[in-house]
């Protein structure tokens, strides 16, 4: 249904831009009009990001974005598995947000190739690849339009070895959905949907924060011999810039990552929100003198339950941010697991800022999404409890 309605919106596009310049015109003829309702004004970004120090470890290095490193690492992989194949909507002149540009013609339309507007499809499709043997890269043009594919993820895919006794398997098969709030995305391009997928057994969630982990957590993803779910910040394709390896390398997977040691409180969090509470750790320090331990979660399913207990009993308090909804977010599993182990440890309760209970607005995102006010106020009474 939904695949039906983007495709006829397609269709309506050169309608759409002949109206669009009736009106504008309309407003230079009427002079009651303000020019300032020609232009829109763009709010700043919720965030800043702050590149990782360049990788030493896995060879030379070049300047790329988000976007860049993920072709870079489906380029790896056509050249090093000639079993891979790439598919999606669009995927075959370069994808929306240009993550395959080039691929096709430089491997062929056999491996890389476009699928009709049908998410249930796509993934299923994959699951029959990955099942033959070959590596199946399936991309959902937005994680907001996975839901059709649901079943085909949930009851298929994360089900077909145990349901075989391990007789057969689609641990091949990697599906990769840009995700989060974007700026303007509103309801059906804002969307962080990993909490749904996390109840189900079969599956490993993966969401990184910038191009070098992007790289490294995809080749480990389509590596890896389960079938993946890959988020991508759409956010950051292009805002997120460092020096990523050429060359193929891994990144281990169910494995949280420390970016700053703390004392006084733990900050956990995923994707794009890792850049806030690196901002809200500075603020923290500055502000209040509280020193906070950053943790980058990276994978979703399964989650390092050990590195965060850890932090919590050095730190005795724990904040989890994420875009998603508060209700049922994934951060409710993690305070869930944190008191059972850490009860004894916890000198304030556990606190989550994250999205309202609402769908993803587009004028009031500002105030929708979990920004570094919001964390900041929660460190505050956590310190003062």
């Amino acid at each position: 249904m939904a695949a039906a309605a983007r495709f006829f919106i397609r269709g309506a596009n050169s309608k759409l831009a002949t109206t669009n310049s009736f009106g504008a015109s309309l407003l230079k003829l009427s002079p009651s009009c303000s020019s300032r309702t020609k232009t829109q004004q763009r709010h700043a970004a919720h965030f800043t990001f702050q590149p990782d120090p360049v990788p030493t470890q896995y060879g030379p290095t070049q300047k790329m974005n988000l976007f860049q490193s993920i072709t870079s690492a489906l380029d790896n992989t056509l050249a090093n598995d000639p079993t891979a194949v790439i598919f999606g909507e669009d995927v075959a002149f370069g994808g929306v947000f240009r993550c395959t540009v080039g691929l096709r013609d430089k491997y062929g339309k056999d491996r890389v190739f476009n699928t009709p507007l049908c998410e249930q499809g796509i993934v299923g499709f994959g699951i029959g690849v990955a099942v033959a043997g070959a590596t199946a890269i399936a991309e959902i043009q937005f994680a907001d339009y996975i839901f059709p594919a649901f079943d085909q993820i949930v009851n298929e895919a994360a089900k077909y070895r145990y349901r075989s006794g391990n007789m057969f398997d689609c641990g091949n098969l990697t599906i990769r959905a840009p995700w989060g709030c974007v700026g303007h995305g509103s309801l059906y391009h804002s969307q962080s949907p990993e909490a749904f997928f996390a109840h189900c057994p079969g599956i490993k969630i993966v969401i990184p924060r910038g191009p070098v982990q992007a790289k490294g957590l995809l080749l480990s993803c389509i590596a890896d011999k389960n079938p993946c779910i890959f988020f991508e910040p759409k956010i950051l394709y292009r805002a997120a810039v460092e020096q990523v390896p050429v060359e193929a390398y891994a990144i281990p997977l169910s494995q949280a990552e420390i970016l700053q040691e703390g004392s006084d409180v733990t900050l956990v969090a995923w994707g794009t929100q890792i850049h806030v509470v690196r901002e809200v750790a500075a603020m923290a320090q500055e502000k209040l003198g509280v020193s906070c331990e950053v943790i980058d979660l990276q994978t979703i399913l399964p989650w390092d339950v050990e590195t965060i207990c850890k932090s919590v009993v050095k730190t005795g308090r724990l904040l989890i941010s994420h875009e998603a909804p508060v209700t049922g977010g994934f951060a409710a599993e993690i305070s869930s697991t944190v008191q059972e182990e850490c009860f004894l440890n916890l000198e304030a309760p556990i606190a989550r800022v994250c999205g309202y209970d609402t769908p993803f607005p587009h004028i009031f995102e500002p105030f929708y999404i979990p920004d570094k006010w919001k964390c900041f106020d929660a460190i505050k009474r956590m310190i003062n409890y």
